[in-house]
């Protein structure tokens, strides 16, 4: 009875070791491409914004959601530094609130973000540190996208 007892025992605790180890992997990799990070399939780009040469700020449209992201270039990429992604969409008296916004220290991007406008105008935006000071960008009303 006791050697029954002490290998249910060991077989729960493996079961639980295995198990936690797999919840603390995270996941497998990061996504390869703006369209990937934002759900892939029918998102496509339809704005963009240099951030010198560290990143670029990626507006992305799939018929009913935006989607930004703060993408670094590959020179910048794999190193973890400030980063920002954020998109708003256009309240009904005009201005914007609401903000979705992802910030922190980030390898390889920031974001993505998400709104649901369709045929709302968008405010959208993104920041990174350019020498040494973080930078932040947010599209002017001429880049804003009312689709």
């Amino acid at each position: 009875m006791g050697t029954c007892r002490r290998r249910a025992t060991l077989s729960l605790a493996t079961a639980a070791l295995l198990a936690g180890s797999v919840a603390v992997s995270g996941p497998a990799h990061a996504a390869s491409s703006p369209i990937e990070a934002c759900g892939g399939g029918s998102y496509h780009v339809i704005d963009k914004e240099d951030l010198g040469a560290v990143a670029t700020v990626y507006l992305l449209y799939n018929g009913t959601s935006n989607c930004v992201i703060t993408w670094k270039k590959d020179a910048h990429a794999g190193t973890k530094t400030w980063m920002m992604a954020s998109i708003a969409k256009q309240n009904s008296d005009g201005g914007f609130s609401d903000y979705k916004t992802d910030s922190g220290n980030y390898a390889y991007y920031a974001g993505p973000r998400k709104v649901k406008a369709p045929h709302t105008c968008v405010d959208w935006g993104g920041g990174v540190p350019i020498n040494g000071v973080e930078t932040s960008w947010f599209s002017p009303r001429s880049r804003w996208h009312c689709d």
